[in-house]
Formats: C-alpha cells, sequence, structure tokens
C-alpha cells in the first residue's frame, strides 16, 4: 500500500501538488484522481488546521471528489459548470507549480547574495534614449512643468519665543514661603521681581485664593494705597 508522510503544508494546492510529484505524476485529472484518498485522509488526521484555511481544503476535497467520481463512473454525467470546475483545478494546480518552481529559484539566488537579476535576451543591446513618436518641445516642457508642480516643497515654521508664565499654583507656593520667612509683606515687595503685567495679576489671583482658605489676611487704609499681607498661621500659632 502507498504511504506518504506528510509536512505542514501552506494551503490545499500545496498539499495537492505534493501528493502528485510523490508519486511523479502529471497534473491532470486523472492523477488528481489517483491521490484522492490522500488528500483527504490528511484532512481527517490534521487538527491543526485553522477554520480560515479549513474551508480551502474541504472546497478543493469536493472537487477532488467529483473527478475521482468522474474517472470510476465513466457514465456519470456532471454538468458544464462542474466540467469547469475540474479544468480550473487543473489549472490552478499548474500556475501553482510554476510559481512554486520560481519561487525556489529565486531563493536560491538570493543564498548565495545575488541581488541583481538581467535580461539576457538584451546582453549587446546599447543603451539609447528614443522619444515617442510626434512629441515635440512643447509636449516635453508641459510634462516638465507638471512633475514640478507636483513637488512638495519644504514647508518653513517660523520661529516664535517661547516665554515663560509663572502658574497661580506656582505664585500660591511662593508667597506661602515669603510669608514664613516674614511676619508682614506689602503687594508692592511681592511683586518688586515681576517683569510684565500678566506676573501681577498671578499674584494678586494667588493672595485672593489664599484669603479665602483664610491662610492670609490683607489690609488696606484707602482705595489704591499699599496692600499689607499678613500670615495667620503666625498669629494662631
Amino acid at each position: 500500500m502507498f504511504n506518504i508522510r506528510l509536512e505542514k503544508f501552506e494551503g490545499p494546492l500545496d498539499l495537492l501538488l505534493k501528493l502528485i510529484e510523490e508519486q511523479k505524476l502529471d497534473i491532470a485529472s486523472v492523477s488528481i484522481a489517483k491521490v484522492a484518498d490522500d488528500y483527504l485522509e490528511y484532512i481527517r488526521g490534521e487538527e491543526n488546521i485553522s477554520l480560515e484555511n479549513l474551508s480551502e481544503f474541504v472546497n478543493v476535497a469536493s472537487k477532488i471528489i467529483l473527478i475521482k467520481s468522474k474517472n470510476i463512473l465513466p457514465s456519470l454525467e456532471i454538468t458544464p459548470d462542474e466540467e469547469r470546475e475540474i479544468e480550473d483545478l487543473e489549472e490552478q494546480l499548474r500556475l501553482y507549480k510554476k510559481f512554486k518552481d520560481a519561487g525556489i529559484k529565486i531563493r536560491g539566488f538570493f543564498m548565495i547574495n545575488k541581488r541583481a537579476f538581467s535580461r539576457d535576451y538584451l546582453m549587446g543591446v546599447s543603451s539609447v534614449f528614443a522619444l515617442p513618436k510626434n512629441v515635440n518641445a512643447f509636449d516635453l516642457k508641459k510634462y516638465f512643468s507638471r512633475i514640478v508642480d507636483q513637488i512638495v516643497l519644504p514647508e518653513k515654521i517660523p520661529e516664535e519665543a517661547v516665554e515663560e508664565i509663572i502658574t497661580l499654583e506656582n505664585k500660591i507656593s511662593e508667597l506661602q514661603r515669603t510669608l514664613k520667612k516674614r511676619i508682614e509683606l506689602s503687594f508692592s515687595e511681592l511683586n518688586k521681581s515681576s517683569s510684565d503685567r500678566i506676573d501681577i495679576i498671578v499674584s494678586f489671583l494667588a493672595m485672593l485664593e489664599l484669603v479665602k482658605q483664610r491662610i492670609i489676611s490683607v489690609e488696606q487704609n484707602e482705595m489704591f494705597s499699599e496692600i499689607k499681607i499678613k500670615s495667620q498661621w503666625k498669629n494662631q500659632a
């Protein structure tokens, strides 16, 4: 009895071609019929065929069963569609073998680090630049302009100075640290080193927040006069 040890196959055509080549048969419907049982046996015994590929194996199996039935029963009548399916399977096998053989040959080139391939029938033919017929200077200018228009020029982004702005949280922490060292502080002293209006506004908001939390108290004798800032926790201590 014919036995064959099968490897893992990439797909149903790979398996079918392997079975045919093992018996040294030609790719024809009669050859496909001879290896039908081996093909079906592989599907029954292989548990690692993914569901994604299983439908392909079963689809080819149905065509193989049809081919075997036709060879066993010559009087069996099949529809034109079934006849085309048989012919399609033969053609698919031929094309698959052609690509597989080409892949083996190309892999051999890469194994010897041969990365350049030439067309031998052009050996000895000098390279020349030949313009297509009926092309004039105006056509060349038009095509060249079209290519130039498609070139994306690098965009120059204008440089901008990034200004560091102190946050409200930072200003609150700064005011608390200052009041730990002094009993009383004026608002103008707090902003003595401030360089812009934003910094002064943030300082004022920080002062109001600490008043709200009853961490500091403020005094102002009259409108637009100096604001005196005092720490409440010192009084509580």
